[in-house]
């Protein structure tokens, strides 16, 4: 049998609301051993919100490595993400990496769907990643968003010992001389709520994550969910792990009955999605993958 390593990185995730002991368990059974890289402020590793001791004592199965690492503020344009994913990466010893980011999970139904996925990668070389399709959840878990301006399906599990390597700011994943890799899409999804957490939550995740990205100060943002195009009612199932974080942070705003916004390129938008819709050909898709 393959083994199977779970990684993933985060940094602060008490403090802006992170699903990150959820987003582990939910790949734990599929995973041999699960790294999860936890950041801190100072280079001496000392000055956390908590969230390295409160995953400590959450997660005691033997399986789970901690890795300590500091969040170099002079890295900007969203590398430090990728630099961060690849610090957990790198301690993973399996033959392929389940990769999970701290606002995502796995729901239970797909993990075979996965395990299936590795033992195709197992007579299939070629084969260096799989890509799953995406639930991007928008305002609360009972509302998520799919349209062009949004990635619809991205690489989540890699072949390791080939150089592969998370790439820029942590979306996807390319060979080491920055060339696509090959892979193969399977029916399981990544359930994504980086986007449905009360609105002064929101407000403070983006205050954080323009530091990421920017070197000038922004300025202090007020953030409020909007109805944006694409936003449809999400009538199934969410992962089993998720239950208590769902009740936890449950957002009582109700999107769809709010006035549609009107933002730019709104025009094209509905005509590219409405050709998706109808033909499953998505225009102008970007891709950090090559597809077989």
């Amino acid at each position: 049998m393959p083994k199977i390593s779970g990684f993933t990185f985060i940094k602060n995730g008490l403090t802006l609301g992170y699903p990150i002991l959820e987003s582990v368990l939910s790949i734990e059974s599929i995973c041999d051993e699960v790294v999860i890289n936890v950041g801190f402020e100072d280079i001496e590793l000392t000055r956390d919100d908590g969230t390295f001791q409160y995953l400590l004592d959450h997660l005691k199965n033997p399986k789970y490595k901690f890795v300590k690492s500091w969040w170099d503020p002079s890295i900007k344009n969203g590398l430090i993400l990728s630099q961060q994913t690849n610090i957990a990466l790198s301690h993973c010893t399996g033959d392929f990496c389940q990769y999970i980011q701290g606002d995502e999970c796995i729901h239970e139904d797909d993990l075979q769907s996965i395990l299936r996925g590795v033992t195709l990668m197992e007579t299939n070389l070629k084969i260096d990643g799989l890509i799953f399709n995406y639930m991007h959840f928008y305002g609360n878990i009972d509302t998520y968003k799919y349209t062009r301006n949004l990635y619809r399906r991205e690489v989540r599990l890699i072949r390791n010992h080939k150089g592969i390597k998370s790439w820029l700011d942590a979306q996807g994943f390319r060979n080491n001389d920055n060339s696509k890799i090959f892979a193969r899409l399977i029916p399981a999804r990544i359930f994504h709520y980086g986007w449905a957490r009360a609105e002064q939550v929101m407000k403070e995740k983006v205050k954080v994550f323009d530091t990421f990205y920017h070197e000038e100060d922004l300025g202090n943002k007020e953030f409020q969910y909007e109805r944006n195009w694409g936003l449809t009612k999400f009538t199934k199932t969410h992962p089993k792990v998720m239950t208590n974080w769902i009740e936890k942070n449950r957002n009582p705003i109700d999107l769809m009955s709010l006035p549609l916004s009107w933002g730019k390129n709104l025009f094209g938008l509905v005509i590219s999605d409405t050709i998706e819709k109808w033909t499953g050909y998505r225009m102008g898709e970007y891709k950090n993958y090559r597809k077989i």
